[in-house]
């Protein structure tokens, strides 16, 4: 199913240089999966730029109205309830409004730089994968070149001897290494880069059940 691109469409689309290019090489898709690809993959560019100043600029924007329409409110009802109530006041809740605001840009501009760096930082943890991957079909080609051709045109023997190191190699090092390392990257990136969208660790200190503390808590 040829859907346009540089290539034949005949060849099955390599996703992880797909996923690559959608940022640096933007509206160039080698082999598409679908019709429309790089125009759709432009407007998810796009939008992840937008969420940026959406997402430094949106919460301080909506707390500061609602904070001023509270403002608002509660000087009409100081006019209209108690028309004491000196100057003063008024700038002293002026003074800790504006302080309260900046306090809420600074910390909403610190979250939208954690939240750009942590997403490029796990782009990055991810391709560890894809540079595992490069570098394993790499040690495949050198083991062969060494173990297989360079012993099959000597004699049976070392041929033989040479499939056995080949397989022995291949199958401890690209197969059973490379599993568990595919394994170990994945359960990593998981739960680092994964759990630090929405885990915080800010609520209260998880405490077993335990007769004792109990027991030594009773005797103090």
């Amino acid at each position: 199913m040829d859907y346009g691109g540089t290539g034949d469409g005949c060849q099955p689309p390599n996703l992880i240089t797909l996923l690559i290019n959608i940022a640096l090489q933007p509206g160039s898709v080698d082999e598409p999966l679908y019709g429309g690809q790089p125009f759709l993959q432009n407007i998810l560019l796009l939008i992840a730029f937008i969420s940026v100043p959406i997402l430094l600029l949106a919460k301080p924007y909506f707390l500061s109205r609602q904070h001023g329409g509270g403002s608002d409110a509660g000087h009409h009802d100081d006019g209209s309830e108690n028309s004491d109530t000196p100057l003063a006041d008024g700038e002293s809740g002026a003074h800790e409004e504006s302080h309260s605001f900046g306090e809420v840009i600074i910390h909403q501009a610190i979250e939208t730089i954690e939240f750009v760096l942590g997403m490029v930082s796990n782009t990055a943890s991810y391709l560890r994968l894809w540079a595992l991957s490069l570098a394993h079909s790499k040690l495949a080609g050198v083991f062969w070149e060494k173990c297989m051709l360079s012993t099959i045109n000597m004699n049976f023997f070392a041929a033989f001897i040479g499939f056995g190191l080949f397989a022995a190699t291949t199958t401890g090092v690209l197969l059973m290494m490379d599993v568990l390392e595919c394994f170990l990257h994945a359960l990593r990136l998981h739960w680092v880069e994964f759990q630090n969208k929405f885990y915080k660790a800010d609520g209260v200190k998880f405490q077993p059940f335990s007769f004792k503390a109990i027991l030594s808590d009773a005797d103090i």
